[in-house]
């Protein structure tokens, strides 16, 4: 199959020129929750699969939609970069757990963060596989949404004769229902976008979903492939990734700022929203207040921090944009609302962006993204072992380049967290990049459920405590040189 360059979010583009495009990175694939479950792909094969092939117009478009991609990117993304791409998986049918990384990607900046939406999608068909073999029951209550959905399915389950029947116009018509009904709340389409290519399960699934947003009015998806196809705008500008790879809140949108002529969007909460993320975007912003540059709220307590920023801006004679995301529903929406109103700031200065809660909550059986909280984070870029802290320590995320030792002895946790160059523990083996996993379905005591199995926390390596020590007081210290 073959994959566009677009089939990817915008602020993929727009990190990459603002970062490093050809310098060496490694993300890790790990789910945060969820109990154990069955890895049922070879990760190799399949990520050779995702890899895209620019097409004639698809940097014209780019260009067209403020993501002027340089000469760095473009070569990042062709055949050129294929010897550089490593892939350390565990191998197919492995037993893996909450914190485990299942896999690693290590290659060229531009290509490895292309491919997150897309692998974050695999988190469908570990749990397809899990359920068929722990809780069968559960998969009646599942529809699949589209045919490339229900081919997924059918590949994943036909091994173990189970069915899923499709059910496309059901799903539209209540992505179009929860869509109307949070344009209702916030009163003007144009306030909302939509982000949950991440959340999807294929793309012509997202497809569906965004036609349904697109017949509510909502014309903003971070989903640049379905943009063009459905005439939408693409947007975004910054994840995590952009600012792990500067290692400073400051740094990161400086660096975004004084790439990009149009205005840009800092997210706050890559190590700390209070006392970091805001003092710096507030900095930035204040040398070019005219631009009108956004702030992006995404975990932790958002209401705190928004009361917050609200308030120092005031004091500094600032007028940002607000962009709140992850975790919003309807509920969520209409408080910001009413807080925005009390705190006088005006509808076209305050923006919401949905992924799961549109693309993802009609899922009667709870297949989702959410549902394993699964995650594709950087973890190194060029030399330098990175995190993300987040305000919510749940998110905490996995420095360096991860591999996973398997217990094979009878006593320890049943995996430990380590570096690819240490040593492996007495009493363990590497598991990643293993041509056999030791740990299988059909080992794993499913009937007496995850927290039964003996030894079954998952804790970290002597070399990977230290590289998180290290890089935690690293930060401290920055932080507490601006305070």
């Amino acid at each position: 199959m073959t994959h566009s360059l677009l089939e990817t979010d915008g602020y993929k583009f727009s990190m990459a020129e603002a970062g490093f495009p050809l310098r060496t990175e490694t993300f890790y694939y790990a789910h945060r929750k969820g109990g154990p479950m069955v890895l049922p792909l070879d990760v190799r094969a399949f990520i050779g699969n995702l890899l895209p092939t620019p097409e004639p117009g698809d940097y014209d478009y780019l260009d067209h939609h403020e993501y002027e991609m340089g000469a760095g990117y473009r070569f990042a993304m062709t055949r050129e970069r294929l010897p550089n791409l490593k892939v350390d998986a565990l191998p197919k049918g492995a037993i893996f757990f909450p914190h485990e990384p299942a896999f690693s990607v290590t290659g060229p900046s531009a290509l490895v963060s292309w491919l997150e939406p897309l692998l974050l999608q695999v988190n469908y068909r570990i749990q397809l596989a899990t359920y068929a073999l722990s809780d069968p029951a559960r998969l009646n209550l599942h529809r699949v949404t589209c045919e490339d959905q229900e081919s997924i399915a059918k590949e994943t389950l036909d091994a173990v004769q189970i069915k899923i029947s499709m059910d496309q116009d059901s799903y539209y018509f209540n992505v179009l229902k929860t869509v109307m009904e949070l344009v209702k709340l916030v009163e003007d389409p144009s306030r909302i976008f939509e982000v949950g290519l991440r959340s999807a399960t294929c793309l012509n699934q997202h497809l569906n979903a965004l036609s349904a947003c697109r017949a509510a009015g909502v014309l903003k998806t971070s989903n640049v492939y379905g943009a063009r196809t459905l005439r939408m705008e693409p947007v975004g500008t910054m994840g995590h990734e952009h600012v792990q790879r500067w290692g400073s809140d400051e740094k990161a949108f400086r660096a975004m700022r004084d790439r990009r002529p149009h205005r840009s969007s800092y997210l706050l909460d890559t190590f700390s929203t209070i006392s970091e993320g805001i003092p710096a975007a507030f900095r930035v912003m204040e040398e070019f207040p005219e631009r009108r540059d956004s702030i992006r709220y995404d975990s932790g307590d958002k209401i705190k921090q928004y009361r917050f920023a609200v308030s120092e801006a005031r004091a500094q004679g600032l007028h940002p944009i607000h962009i709140i995301e992850d975790g919003l529903d309807h509920n969520l929406t209409k408080t910001f609302e009413e807080i925005r109103k009390a705190e006088g700031i005006a509808p076209e200065d305050q923006y919401y962006g949905y992924g799961g809660f549109i693309v993802a909550k009609h899922d009667q059986a709870h297949i989702t993204r959410d549902n394993v909280a699964a995650t594709y984070k950087l973890s190194r870029t060029g030399p330098w072992d990175t995190m993300k802290f987040s305000d919510d320590s749940g998110k905490e995320s996995i420095p360096g380049r991860p591999v996973v030792f398997r217990r094979i002895g009878t006593s320890g946790p049943v995996g430990i967290v380590g570096q690819v160059d240490e040593a492996c523990p007495e009493g363990y083996r590497l598991e990643t990049g293993a041509a056999t996993p030791s740990l299988t379905a059909e080992d794993f005591p499913w009937h007496s459920g995850y927290w039964n199995f003996p030894g079954s926390g998952v804790t970290y390596s002597k070399a990977t405590q230290e590289i998180v020590r290290d890089f935690k007081k690293q930060v401290s210290i920055n932080v507490e040189s601006k305070s």
